[in-house]
């Protein structure tokens, strides 16, 4: 099975069916031997009935008892042989399937690391929780069919052989009943595959939505709307339960039809061959035979119909998992060096210039504006952003972002312990332990250490659920500070914090940054009246600059918003 820090391959995803057959071409020898455990196990159990009518006709019939008791030692045998050749192909089976299943979720995964910052602008985080919580699971799940599938296939072809001895009639009937049963469930499998991508669809959307609930809960209780978006979030429930149910009506069918068409089936040819006993054609042993064989058909006929299901549901996941396979991050077409001075940032979409070395505020009337001009300034947007004489894009993005750090105040947090969130990487780890403490002063982030049982090796749950919203932001900032950027562009970075911490973060903030080239958003003066210079955008752009007391004085929009955000703070 595959290693946790094995190479998963690079996947086939051309199509869905394509991607399956990679997962099987990714491990050969293990689905080799479950092929060669499925049949030779449905083989066996075909030659049940056969050793049954020999002992029955060629012992308890003429009274042979060394015949009767040589042929059920045999039938002995191979049953117990048999049992053990069970154990290894659900065994067999089971690790096929974990391969599948750990593959994909390695494959997804390392995809996930590639789009890096891109992701969010190409798919929806239902999509890839869809994908990481159904989907693999169904697509795991198809690769039963290389081994009882294979099975199933040789087992009914074996019987029909040994029923040829029996009757050419019978023979007949079974080896043109799986056709029939073809014919029949086919046309199911198809809509189930339509029905179950659209079902996949809405429920991808969905599931981001509960995502965006769950992180805005409290605004959207303190804004008076969460009873409107409740209502919303039913109906969409409620037609994807609908689709759910459209899904759950075909699946029926053709679970029902795997069970009732084989049983109708195998009827007709019980009851041929009992004709055939009845008008001493066939012997007593014969009879009991076909009975045998009819029972023992039982198994290929529904493994047949069970891995055309799961095959068909494969699929449809299959192409889901290609999808997300098939996004490209965003194109670095940068092949010049970055300038070797601090040199300003320009953005000419929103007139925002950011000199070198000071500490710049943009202000803005829609806080999404503000956020903007900062992913053009971190080239995580494309624009016609420039960095000294040179075009942002025209620079090698390994050394953007080397030397320019965005901060989001809602970046991730991942499990683990306190200093591993601070310390992500190896080369944080090779920081000095006081840049650490240095980094966690400023962000005023002293007292989270203290307060913890163990200190920095205190274990945080994945988004540091385990503190609150303020302590999380700082923690936040604390590891953007630890980066030591050249250029630091910070997206509120104090939102959450109460007046006194805030205040405190902005003065050693801005002593911390001295000499080097801080970007923050917002709008809290709190902040503002630390900064060198404030950009007030206004409908994206910039329409006045200045200090914070220059623009209170010379700007009424600007007074009006900061004045709104002083009332909240004294209040």
């Amino acid at each position: 099975m595959i290693d946790a820090y094995e190479d998963p391959g690079t996947p086939d995803h051309r199509g869905g069916a394509r991607y399956l057959w990679w997962l099987v071409a990714r491990q050969p020898g293990r689905c080799a031997a479950g092929a060669m455990f499925g049949t030779v196990w449905m083989v066996l159990l075909a030659a049940t009935p056969y050793l049954m009518s020999r002992a029955i006709d060629d012992g308890l019939e003429p009274g042979n008892m060394r015949a009767l008791t040589l042929w059920s030692g045999a039938l002995f045998m191979v049953g117990a042989f048999n049992a053990w050749l069970s154990i290894m192909r659900h065994r067999t089976m089971t690790r096929v399937r974990m391969d599948a299943n750990f593959r994909t979720v390695k494959v997804v995964v390392g995809q996930a690391v590639r789009l890096g910052a891109s992701l969010r602008r190409q798919a929806g985080a239902g999509e890839v929780v869809t994908i990481g919580v159904g989907d693999v699971q169904t697509v795991s799940q198809s690769l039963t069919v290389v081994g009882p599938g294979i099975g199933a296939v040789v087992g009914y072809l074996v019987i029909a052989v040994l029923l040829v001895s029996v009757s050419g009639v019978v023979a007949l009937v079974v080896l043109l009943g799986i056709p029939v049963l073809a014919l029949l469930v086919g046309p199911l499998l198809g809509r189930l595959q339509g029905s179950e991508a659209e079902y996949r669809e809405r429920q991808g959307v969905l599931t981001a939505r509960i995502g965006d609930l769950a992180g805005g809960l409290r605004v959207l209780a303190g804004l008076g709307g969460k009873e409107l978006v409740a209502d919303a979030f039913r109906q969409d429930s409620g037609r994807l339960r609908e689709q759910g149910y459209r899904v759950g009506a075909v699946t029926s069918w053709v679970q029902a039809l795997g069970v009732g068409l084989p049983s109708l089936f195998l009827a007709v040819v019980t009851w041929l061959a009992a004709r055939l006993a009845a008008q001493g054609d066939i012997t007593v042993g014969q009879l009991v035979s076909v009975y045998g064989y009819v029972a023992v058909l039982v198994w290929p006929v529904a493994f047949l119909v069970e891995c055309g299901y799961q095959v068909s549901r494969g699929v449809v996941c299959a192409r889901r998992v290609v999808r997300f396979l098939r996004l490209e991050p965003a194109a670095d077409t940068g092949t010049l060096d970055a300038p070797s001075e601090p040199s300003a940032l320009y953005d000419p979409e929103s007139g925002v210039r950011v000199l070198p070395g000071r500490l710049t505020a943009l202000v803005a009337e829609h806080p999404a504006d503000a956020a903007t001009v900062v992913d053009r300034l971190g080239r995580y947007a494309p624009s016609g952003v420039t960095w000294g004489d040179t075009r942002l894009d025209d620079i090698a993005l390994s050394q953007i972002r080397s030397r320019i750090l965005v901060a989001d105040h809602e970046a991730d947090l991942f499990a683990g312990t306190l200093q591993a969130m601070i310390r992500p990487s190896p080369a944080f780890a090779q920081r000095p332990e006081a840049a650490t403490r240095k980094a966690l002063h400023t962000a005023a982030a002293d007292d989270i250490v203290q307060a913890l049982p163990h200190g920095l090796d205190t274990p945080m749950d994945a988004q540091a659920r385990n503190l609150s919203g303020g302590q999380r932001q700082r923690v936040r900032l604390a590891r953007a500070l630890l980066t030591d950027p050249e250029i630091l562009l910070a997206v509120e970075p104090t939102s959450a914090l109460d007046a006194h911490t805030e205040a405190t973060v902005a003065t050693r903030l801005r002593k911390a940054r001295e000499g080097r080239t801080t970007v923050v958003t917002t709008t809290s003066p709190l902040v503002l009246d630390r900064t060198d210079t404030v950009l007030y955008l206004k409908d994206g752009k910039v329409e006045a600059r200045g200090t914070h007391h220059e623009l209170l004085a010379t700007t009424p929009g600007y007074r009006a918003l900061v004045a709104r955000d002083t009332e909240e703070v004294l209040g």
